[in-house]
């Protein structure tokens, strides 16, 4: 039988409603309970909702509740979902982890959209979680990021591992 996961919500655009022409929008309910009930998940989950914000409003004190639920939560294997403007923000707030494997995922579309990255994202990340070692990292774009490695390519709308430059 597998380990139960801890499933965080944080709201980011995966939950976003939109209301009109002029993107009018709040961040609306959770939408990974019903994502992973529609694709018939088997693994034992819970899901705590921590706070329904658009990450770019995200405070000091929002990340430190974030980090504080993970070093607290007794589940090994935890999946945050994360609006994607400031997730590798607090990834890198929560490092370090020991004896717990943490993914932050997102979308890029809100759930709701027909065409959205949302389902494959979460399934993804929740792969992720249950066989990664133990460490915090990201999954996006059918890839898992080292939070120290990656960056949001605005323009490409996409993940990317950060281009070092030798100097």
């Amino acid at each position: 039988m597998s380990a139960e996961i801890l499933i965080l919500t944080t709201g980011g655009t995966i939950d976003k409603v939109y209301f009109d022409d002029k993107s009018d929008y709040q961040v609306g309910n959770p939408q990974i309970t019903e994502i992973l009930q529609h694709v018939g998940v088997s693994v034992p989950y819970v899901v705590k909702t921590l706070l329904a914000k658009d990450s770019l409003e995200l405070t000091e004190q929002d990340r430190n509740r974030i980090r504080d639920e993970v070093h607290q939560a007794t589940q090994r294997c935890i999946l945050i979902t994360h609006g994607t403007d400031t997730m590798v923000t607090t990834a890198r707030h929560i490092q370090p982890v020991r004896d717990k494997t943490v993914v932050l995922v997102g979308a890029l579309m809100p759930a709701r959209f027909k065409s959205s990255d949302a389902e494959f994202n979460i399934g993804f990340a929740l792969a992720a979680a249950q066989i990664l070692p133990d460490g915090v990292y990201l999954a996006m774009n059918g890839r898992i990021f080292n939070p120290e490695e990656v960056q949001k390519n605005i323009a490409a709308n996409r993940f990317e591992p950060v281009q070092f430059t030798r100097g």
